[in-house]
Order: C-alpha cells, then structure tokens, then sequence
C-alpha cells in the first residue's frame, strides 16, 4: 500500500506546524542562556531515560537512568505507579531488554551478565541455565522447543529442561586436527616400511584412536569430538540450526590484513609520560578482509565450503571502468564478499529446515540474500539487491516467518527503504511489498503470529517519527502513535500494549505505553530537572526550502526571533551536522542538544541560525543518500548555499556576513563552504573535521569514494586539503588530540598546509583529553567559547 499524503494535506500540516512553533514563540520569551550553562554538564537538564523494556507479566517496565553527577546508572521499575528504582536484592530476578520467546508465546530466554535464563511466562518462575565466567551469547529455542541452544566463544551448547542438563552441541577449533591423516610422504612411507617397531606403533596409536572416537560415538554421555577447521583461518561467527544438525561457520584468513595502523601519541596522561595507542586502519584497496561461508554437519563432522558461484553477478566487476583508467589488474573471478554484523547475517527457520544468507560484495555495490541447500551444500539466490553507488547497509534486515517458509526482508529497490515478503518454495516469483511510499520503514518488530509488521514510519514529514503497522494480508499501513518523535519501542510478551521511548524538540528521551492497535499514550516518565522544564526556549521551525538543483525540499530547522525588527538585516549561521548519513531534523531531542542550546544563544544575540538536512542525510531514501557519491561536499554545498539564498529572502538574512560551523562532517563541510564558495561564507568553525579522506576509514569512505588507488580524483574533488589556496575568510579549527575516529593528524596537515600558503585569519585549538565525542565540559566551554567569539568579531560588521 502506498501511504502517501496529498500534497495539500502535507501542506496543511507544515503551515499548522510552522504557526504553532511562530504562537509558542510569541506567547513566552525565551529564557535567556549564557554559555557556560548550555556547555555544562547535561546533567543538569535530567539525565533521560536510555533504555527500557517490559517485565514478564506486560504490567511492568523497567528502564535505566544515569545517576545525576556521577557514571553510573539505576534500574527503575515502574508498575501503575511511581517509579522505584530497584535495589540490589531484587537484581537476581530482573527481566532484561530482548527476550527470546518460545512458539507458543509461553516461554522466554533471558540473557543477564552473559548468564543465561528461561522465564515461564505463565507462572513466572526463572531458571537459570547456565553461569560462568565467559558469556553466552546468541540463544535460541531449539526445533523441539524443550531445549535452549547456545553459543560461549566459538562453541555451541543445548540445555534440556527436562534433564537440566547443558551439552556440547558443536566444539570448534581453529587448528590442525591432530589425529588427522598426514599428508603423502614418500619418506614417511618409507620408515613405516622399513622399521617395523614404527608401524607397529602406528598401528597401536590407530587401533586406541579409533575405539576412543567409536567410544565417544556411542555413549550419549560423552562430549562431541571437536571439529578442526584448520590453522589458517579464524572465525567471525556461527549460526547453529534449531534442530541442531547443522552449523553455519563465517570465516576469514588467518592474518590476512596487512592494511598498516599508525600511532596515536595522548601527551597528558596519568603516568606523566607520553604514551601511544594503535590506530584504525586507512582506507586503502586492501580493504577489509573477506569471509568464507563453511556448512557443518553435526552428526558426521563433515565441512563443507560454500561457494558464491551462484550469487548472481558476482563475477562482474561493477568498477572495472575505473580500474581500467587506473591502469589496474582486471579482477579474476568472483568479487570477495562479507557478512557484514556476521552474527546478524544468518537466520535459520524455526524448525531449522532452512537458511538464509545475507552477503554483500566488499565494493558494497551488491547484497544478496540466499538460501542453503543443505543436502547440496549450495547457495540458491533468493533476492538481489544492486546500486551503482552503494547498498546501504541500515534498513537492511531479514528473518523467517512462523510458516518456515516465507522470508521477510528490508529493501530500497524502489528508492525507500521498505518491507517485502518471500516464499522460499518459490524462489524466482518477485517479492511482495507490504509498505511503500516516499517515507522509510526501519526498526521493525513481528507479532508473535507473523501476521502484523511492526516499524518506525516518517510518512508524514521526513522528521515525524511514529510506530506504524502493516498487515501482511492486505499490507495496509497504519499509525499506532502521535508523539512525533518517538525513538524506539518494543511489543510486550502478551502482545497487547507497545512500550515507546520517544522526546521532542527540548525533552530528553522518556517512555510511554500505547496499546498495539493504536490510541493515547500512556506517559510514565518526566527526567527533566525543575531548572530545565521552567525554561522557555526558542521552538525550531521545521521548514522547507526550495533546491535550485533539481533536488527534493531540503529539510531544515530554523532558529529566530519571533518577530523580526523591519528593515534589519539579520547575520546567519548555518549548522551542519556530524555523520553525512544522520538526520536532525525531527521532532525528537537532538544529538546535537548543546549546539541547540547555543543556537538559542545566538539568536538572543540577534543571529538567525539554519541547521540543514542536506543531500546524503538520513530518512530520505536512496536518491538523497547516493546523491554525494564521487563528489562529496558539493551537493551539500549547493543545498547550504540553497537555504542562505532562502534565508536572505524570506528571513531578512545578512548575505555579506554568513558563518557556518559542525563537528565531523559538519567540519568537512565547514572547509567546503568556506574553501569552495569563499565568497558568500565569511567564517567558520570546523570542529574535529575529515580534512582529506585518504586518512578515514574503509568501511565508511569507500562506499562514496571507492578507493585511493582505483578513483583519485573523487579523493581530490572531495578532500578540504585540494581547495586550502582558497581560503580568503576567517576560519577557526577545534580537535581532539586523542581523536580515534577523525584523526588529529587531519587538523595538522592542514594547518601546515595554511602555514606553507601563508593563509592568515585561521587558528588551531587543540584539546588534549579529548576523543572524537568531547565528554569534558570544560572543553565544550572552551571550543563554543572560540565559536562565539568568531561569529561576533567577523559577522557584526558593516562591510
């Protein structure tokens, strides 16, 4: 079904939204906010809820708060009442967030600590399964439903309730087997021949081997022998079928990364000494290294490799153009291919009759979903999934259906990222969509029958965030929630209420309940301090501006005085925010929290300020994602450059004093802007920023980029570090020394860079306890301090 609003009514509900931010504005005056509080420990605002989840019984929630001033964090239990944060003693019998349920609904696996648990969901009785000092993982409910299979370390054990016993199910060693057959050696042979006390031993050795592994065979007490895959891989994960006869094994070369790692130097450190850590790796052609998918058979021992043979295209290389031009070696049969989040990349039915796959080429220009002929030991292509960019690797999930036959999955073949359905009998019949339209399905949730999708939705406007629903029958979507921004949710055991996590525009994340087919929400917390909810603050107007560049509306939020004084003309600065793919434009409290508060400070300070969903942000679909692909920072730019036209025309914005400012690829951007278009932005503050993309990592650049080595001029077209000639305004730059994510060096190379071009009106400050996410509120005073001393000494003048 497609659920698209008309546009009049999208239009109706953006001029409600817009006269309800302009009445709020102009009921209340905002509370004035210096900057030493905005930059304070948030503490002070009341720490938000962070997680929650349901009891056992669907009447009580239980969720995690951090204490006020200090690191660590308290369980409360909320049921019908006041919340009560739970003490010590009653920690032994606490549910937790993600339960694993039977079938039938009546049971559920709790994981606590790595100890494993079962909670009888009619009684309440918990069991412990098992407790140790290494963590179980991945646990699941066997296909007989009396035994609860899972996985310590690389190895797969079986509770049966009936016996409360745990067995080995498959042991896994990366080593050579050592009672394995040597390899032909002429000289061997030759001994063996020759000295019959060497054969007689042989034949000894031989005899005690075989009656040990026949023993083992046939007494059911015993231990599985372990099975050896060899010395020259390691394994990622593991998936063990709920029948217990197979086990799926994602594998990679032993020592097969050479990519280098550089040294990190932290100067103030507790020793008194400089002291280094090691770094990630670069982007490079090396890239990560590829899996090997391995078949076991339980029963026998047997190890099968899987080929990928049959994964449609996987022998054509989508970049063989550019490797050509690079005057590169033409790939050589198949492209190397992972499982990425392996552990999430295996879903076995609930009767373990089936398997499916998800792999992706490591150009991440396909992903394909497959099953496994498990009595072939072969792939059979189920779905495939091709972008000449890249495939995005969020909103990318699978799972069987209770029928064991049908498979749901994520895709954004039609340009958002949507729910499909699959029958497996039936593998080259197209899939079914169950959501469609110009919004996003993400985070999605099953009821226990199969029958309803559960799934944030934004059909309304990108940033509106409620829980929808979709009936797999008829595939009408259906809005459950009318908060606006809700965040996160989960269905409770019994299926009838959703517990929701959401906030607004300036309340941190707090819980709700809602019943599963939709109505008022119940609230259940206010975090907020008394200082904090006593404020007024300037609302956010969501608003659309035009793109000149063949581009949807850019979303954006705009920060301003109620009523603008006539005649004035108003000095603009535009935010960016971090990550390229994030968005923060919705209606829930932002990352970027501080900088809100900073924005206010600005606008009391007679700045208007416009925060952007620019081309690549999160929420958008497809086109907007890859729109940066080879040339990053340049629709961006356009989009920025869009919204200051937009502002000079409609919000009496100040075209000669334009300053701009983010942190990450909001400093990226910040060079971009002020390096390419010098002349339209005056200052900036780029904060921790990418200056050369060479330096990132793999996983993230060569999705947009490709690699150095194959595609040079989309590093050089989107690299900071090619325009630094450019610079004529004022600029400021602000990094963490101990950055393990943009490295310092990046920040460095350009101020060298600047120093050899003898740029003037530039500055490095530097931060030395500071990683990539700056936790010292000191620091955050210090660097918005910086800022707002740019801004006003460079954008209040009357040039």
């Amino acid at each position: 079904m497609r659920f698209v609003l008309p546009t009049s009514t999208l239009a109706a509900i953006l001029a409600t939204a817009l006269a309800s931010g302009h009445a709020a504005a102009a009921a209340t005056s905002p509370t004035p906010i210096t900057l030493d509080q905005a930059m304070a420990n948030p503490d002070w605002i009341g720490t938000p809820v962070e997680s929650a989840w349901w009891g056992w019984d669907s009447r009580q929630v239980y969720y995690k708060q951090k204490r006020a001033g200090s690191p660590l964090r308290d369980t409360f239990l909320v049921n019908g009442g006041a919340a009560k944060q739970v003490d010590d003693k009653q920690l032994a019998n606490l549910d937790t967030a993600n339960p694993v349920y039977n079938r039938e609904h009546t049971r559920a696996i709790v994981l606590r600590n790595g100890d494993l648990f079962e909670r009888d969901l009619k009684s309440g009785a918990l069991t412990q399964i098992v407790r140790g000092t290494a963590a179980a993982a991945d646990p699941q409910y066997a296909a007989d439903g009396k035994h609860v299979q899972f996985r310590i370390g690389n190895d797969w054990f079986s509770w049966s309730r009936s016996e409360r016993l745990v067995t080995p199910v498959a042991v896994l060693r990366t080593a050579k087997d050592p009672d394995a057959k040597p390899e032909t050696d002429a000289l061997r042979d030759l001994q063996l021949r020759l000295i019959s006390t060497l054969a007689r031993v042989k034949e000894e050795r031989d005899a005690t081997r075989a009656q040990r592994d026949a023993e083992r065979s046939a007494d059911a007490t015993r231990a599985p022998k372990p099975v050896y895959l060899g010395e020259k891989v390691v394994i990622a994960s593991s998936a063990l079928s709920p029948s217990g006869r197979y086990l799926l094994v994602v594998t990679s070369a032993k020592d097969a990364d050479k990519r280098r790692v550089g040294k990190m130097p932290r100067y103030v450190t507790e020793s008194g000494y400089e002291e280094t850590d090691d770094e990630r790796p670069r982007v490079s052609d090396a890239g990560p290294v590829p899996h090997q998918l391995k078949l076991l058979e339980i029963a026998t021992g047997k190890v099968t490799d899987l080929s990928f043979d049959t994964l449609p295209g996987i022998a054509t290389d989508p970049l063989a153009d550019l490797r050509a031009a690079q005057k590169l070696a033409a790939l050589k049969g198949n492209r190397p291919v992972r499982f990425e989040h392996s552990a999430e990349s295996i879903r076995w039915s609930d009767d373990g009759a089936r398997v499916a796959v998800m792999a992706q080429s490591i150009d991440n220009k396909d992903r394909w979903i497959a099953t496994v002929d498990l009595a072939g030991a072969t792939l059979q292509p189920l779905h495939r999934l091709s972008d000449q960019a890249w495939v995005n690797n969020r909103g990318n999930d699978f799972g069987w259906q209770p029928d064991n036959s049908t498979l749901w999955f994520q895709s954004e073949e039609s340009g958002y990222a949507h729910l499909y359905l699959k029958n497996a009998r039936t593998p080259d019949a197209a899939p079914r969509a169950i959501t469609s339209g110009k919004w996003e399905a993400s985070d999605v949730t099953w009821s226990a029958d199969g029958k309803i999708a559960y799934f944030l939705c934004n059909p309304k406007l990108p940033g509106t965030y409620e829980v929808c629903a979709s009936n797999t029958t008829d595939a009408k979507v259906k809005e459950l929630t009318t908060l606006g921004g809700v965040e996160s949710f989960t269905v409770s055991p019994d299926g009838r209420k959703l517990l929701v996590r959401y906030s607004t525009s300036y309340m941190p994340a707090q819980i709700a309940t809602v019943p599963a087919t939709g109505g008022a929400a119940t609230q259940l917390t206010d975090t907020r301090s008394a200082d904090y909810k006593a404020r007024n603050w300037v609302a956010p107007q969501i608003v659309a501006v035009p793109s000149t560049h063949g581009a949807d509306p850019v979303w954006a939020k705009l920060y301003r005085p109620a009523t603008l004084e006539p005649g004035k003309k108003y000095p603009v600065v535009m935010f960016v925010h971090g990550a390229g793919y994030l968005q923060n434009v919705t209606q829930r409290f932002p990352v970027y929290f501080r900088e809100q508060m900073f924005h206010n400070l600005l606008v009391q300070q007679g700045y208007i300020v416009l925060d952007m969903d620019y081309r690549a942000s999160l929420g958008y679909g497809r086109n907007w994602r890859t729109a940066i692909y080879r040339q990053m920072g340049h629709p961006e730019l356009d989009d920025y450059i869009d919204g200051l036209n937009w502002l000079v025309a409609n919000h009496q914005g100040d075209a000669k004093n334009v300053g701009i400012y983010g942190g990450s690829y909001g400093g990226f951007m910040t060079f971009m802007a002020l390096l390419r278009a010098p002349d339209q932005f005056k200052a900036g503050a780029a904060l921790r920023p990418v200056t050369d993309w060479t330096t990132y990592n793999h996983e993230y650049t060569s999705n947009i980029l490709n690699t150095p080595e194959l595609d040079p001029r989309a590093y050089k077209v989107s690299s900071p570090i090619e325009y630094a000639d450019k610079l004529k305004g004022h600029i400021l730059i602000a990094h963490g020394m101990v950055d393990d994510n943009v490295f310092y060096q990046d920040s460095v190379r350009m101020a060298q860079r600047f120093i050899e071009l003898k740029k003037d009106n530039w500055e490095l400050a530097s931060y030395p306890l500071e990683r990539h996410a700056y936790v010292h509120a000191e620091s955050w005073y210090d660097q918005y301090r910086r800022i707002y001393q740019l801004f006003e000494r460079t954008l209040k003048t009357k040039e």
